[in-house]
């Protein structure tokens, strides 16, 4: 969960990823002791024997349909399950994440509160926090929260009468979607989007998100001042907030969380994607690179010094951000602490080699072991389907 991680490419959930609870569904009773005694085990000295605990929720879920977490139990589970996320190359901080117990939240102004304080805390004044809000779980006859939005801050796209996109082409739709329900959109480039909170017995309702929580960094290079008349600019908390936390059993649909960005998923992958801001080709025209052919290679020429602008910018700025290089250190130094514990670290490759010079990384020249385990992260079809804009409810 160092930055985007997760969603930075667009991910499905591994094939045997546990569906989503619904209605009246019941938490699963053999997930949830598997979780008890991973709990009693990783934190010893807990006040309630496992025994004792064991019996109590066997019984509550015989009686509910479900149990209920205790504090230090969502805690752990929700480090843990970014301890599992196998496309998460900044895992090795897993057990400092800043857990935000929110689930007595229940309309949509307390839970629109509690995001642009998660951004707030998150940002802490440059200085990223990793940070997960845990909001109401699904509970048998009733649905819980939900925020449509793939993430806490992201930058509207609008098409205009040539074809063209301003903004973030990869939001078009949901950017439709929120001016059909309201939203007086700027049409500027890089216009936060506003979050739709949808909540139990009530319809989706907008909520813009406060300028003073979104902390952003204006894009500049320290070689190329043209770079600088682009006007570019990115957010510095990458909040995932579409993503169902599942612990022991029980689903968590509403729990944003974020790390910090790796210079990368800004600079090789939102600004470059042909999807996203596609600025390979201005980047080379400024840079008066020669792109009739691919062999001067100047789309990695261009790569390389959008990477450095957003590296250099981040931290002139006093931003955390880290590096590619960096990261991929930091990920086998965690891969060996876990396997000094005798546990095993789920990994996908494609996704923990970076976009840029992977194969001069070191997590590049390595096999890893691809496995769903839990507590964890999953996506959704129908989460996937709201955070881009498709979704049946008209008002």
């Amino acid at each position: 969960m160092n930055s985007e991680t997760l969603p930075a490419r667009t991910p499905s959930p591994p094939a045997s990823a546990p569906a989503a609870h619904h209605g009246g569904a019941v938490a699963d009773r053999d997930e949830a002791e598997e979780f008890l005694r991973l709990v009693h085990t990783e934190l010893p000295d807990r006040p309630t024997p496992l025994k004792t605990r064991l019996d109590q929720v066997r019984a509550e879920i015989d009686a509910t349909g479900t149990y209920v977490h205790t504090p230090a139990e969502l805690t752990h589970g929700a480090r843990v399950a970014w301890r599992n996320s196998s496309r998460c190359i900044g895992r090795l901080y897993w057990n400092s994440l800043t857990v935000l117990d929110r689930r007595d939240a229940t309309t949509a102004e307390e839970i629109h509160g509690h995001l642009c304080e998660h951004l707030r805390l998150a940002g802490n004044g440059g200085r990223i926090r990793p940070v997960v809000s845990v909001f109401a779980p699904r509970v048998p006859g009733r649905p819980a929260p939900r925020v449509w939005n793939e993430q806490l801050i992201r930058y509207a796209g609008y098409r205009e009468a040539d074809g063209t996109v301003t903004g973030d082409p990869a939001y078009v739709d949901f950017t439709d979607l929120v001016r059909g329900l309201g939203w007086q959109a700027p049409g500027g480039a890089f216009d936060v989007l506003p979050l739709v909170i949808d909540v139990p017995g009530d319809k989706p309702q907008l909520f813009d998100v406060p300028r003073e929580v979104v902390l952003e960094v204006p894009i500049v290079h320290p070689d190329q001042p043209r770079i600088a008349e682009l006007g570019l600019r990115w957010h510095a908390v990458p909040a995932i907030s579409h993503m169902r936390l599942r612990i022991g059993g029980v689903d968590y649909p509403l729990a944003p969380f974020n790390g910090w960005y790796m210079g990368t998923e800004i600079g090789a992958r939102n600004f470059v994607d042909e999807d996203r801001y596609d600025l390979l080709p201005v980047i080379a025209g400024l840079l008066g690179l020669d792109t009739a052919t691919e062999a001067t290679l100047w789309r990695d020429r261009a790569l390389v010094e959008l990477n450095v602008a957003v590296l250099h910018s981040f931290r002139a700025a006093g931003v955390k951000v880290s590096d590619h290089h960096g990261e991929s250190r930091r990920f086998l130094t965690h891969l060996a602490r876990e396997e000094a514990r005798g546990r095993t670290v789920p990994t996908d490759w494609s996704w923990i080699v970076p976009p840029l010079s992977g194969g001069i990384t070191p997590v590049f020249h390595r096999y890893y072991t691809e496995a769903d385990q839990r507590p964890n992260f999953y996506l959704d079809d129908h989460a996937r389907a709201l955070g881009r804009g498709h979704c049946p409810y008209r008002p």
